[in-house]
This record gives C-alpha cells, sequence and structure tokens, in this order.
C-alpha cells in the first residue's frame, strides 16, 4: 500500500462521512511521516556530515591523505581553506580540504 492509496482511502471516507475529524488525522499523519524523514534520513546525514568536518580540520602536516581523485600524499602546510600535498619527491600540489576523501581505510595513517 503507498501513500497515494492511503491518502486517497482517508479522503474518500471524509467524503462518505464515515469519519470524523479526517483532517486532524491527516495532519496528525503528516506530522508523523515529518518527523520519522528527520530521524531516519536528516539527522544521520547531519550528523555524519559534522563527522567529516571534524576528520579535516583535525588533518595537521604530516598526515597522509588520499584526495577524491585518488592522489595519493604527505600534507606539508595546512591554511585555512586548503591543503598543500606532497605527492612526490619535490613535487607539491595545493588543494582544497573538501578534496581530502574520508573513509575508514584512509583515516590518519
Amino acid at each position: 500500500m503507498n501513500i497515494q492509496s492511503i491518502l486517497l482511502f482517508a479522503q474518500q471516507q471524509t467524503a462518505n462521512g464515515k469519519s470524523s475529524g479526517g483532517g486532524y488525522q491527516m495532519l496528525i499523519f503528516l506530522g508523523l511521516m515529518i518527523v520519522v524523514f528527520y530521524f531516519f534520513m536528516i539527522r544521520p546525514q547531519q550528523k555524519k556530515q559534522k563527522q567529516v568536518q571534524q576528520f579535516r580540520e583535525g588533518l595537521k602536516k604530516g598526515d597522509k591523505v588520499v584526495t577524491i581523485g585518488g592522489i595519493h600524499g604527505k600534507i606539508t602546510d595546512v591554511q585555512d581553506t586548503t591543503f598543500t600535498v606532497e605527492i612526490s619527491d619535490g613535487v607539491k600540489i595545493t588543494i582544497e580540504k573538501a578534496a581530502v576523501a574520508v573513509d575508514g581505510n584512509d583515516a590518519k595513517k
């Protein structure tokens, strides 16, 4: 049974006069749906995003990182929004902090 059929069924019962207070029941149902979406979809995503930000802010000079493009290197300098990463002897690149991959396997080797 999908949401559309539930809504149509509730509307049909209200129109036939079988159910009183259908408007309130519908508002309660929609309110519960919003609460469920918040706790099962939005809140966990915000929590994960906060952990990713803390991970990236905690990186320091000397940490080995992998970029989202797959480049491996060692952090040589940390700025506000960027890292300077040495990818080979004498080869340094500047990358955005958001470009550092966050994976359980890559965490601060």
